[in-house]
């Protein structure tokens, strides 16, 4: 009788425990489902430690002289970020440049706002980047855009496109 009874209370112990598993999956996924993510002027706000962004992303397409732009934040510690911005040509062109911009989410007004600038450039060369470390306020989304510029004297206008990443916090 003892025996019988164990056995009918590991029955239901178990069935319990399978189905407050198949209860708890299903809420999981409700919660994965809702979640949207906010996109201010073509970059998402996420809460990634890094993000990238290329001209191959749709933004732009690839030119007779440029063959792809890309740009990268990445946190670098408390309150640090690593920014970089890079512009690759097809073959050797007069001009190749790359500005890279690093922008501060502002929760008040719903744009972003420029905190810093750089720029490189190159002559008879097929690549050229640039990138900094900087100390940011703490708290805030930050984002990496830059304009990748190449071309040849002979063949004006010079090709231009840009790169963005989504914004990440840092905190």
């Amino acid at each position: 009788m003892r025996k019988m009874v164990r056995k009918k209370y590991l029955e239901v112990l178990c069935t319990l425990i399978v189905f407050c598993s198949i209860f708890s999956i299903s809420l999981m996924n409700v919660k994965a489902s809702g979640y949207n993510k906010l996109q201010v002027d073509g970059s998402y706000l996420t809460m990634d430690d890094t993000s990238t962004g290329s001209t191959n992303g749709g933004i732009s397409t690839r030119g007779i002289h440029m063959m792809d732009g890309e740009c990268s934040i990445t946190k670098a510690g408390s309150g640090k970020i690593y920014a970089y911005a890079g512009t690759t040509a097809n073959h050797d062109v007069d001009y190749l440049s790359v500005v890279m911009y690093v922008d501060q989410y502002n929760e008040a007004t719903k744009t972003w706002r420029q905190i810093y600038f750089q720029q490189a450039s190159e002559y008879d060369t097929y690549f050229v980047c640039t990138s900094k470390t900087l100390n940011v306020e703490k708290g805030y989304y930050y984002r990496v855009w830059a304009t990748h510029v190449a071309g040849m004297q002979a063949t004006p206008p010079y090709e231009e496109a840009t790169s963005a990443t989504d914004g990440i916090w840092i905190n």
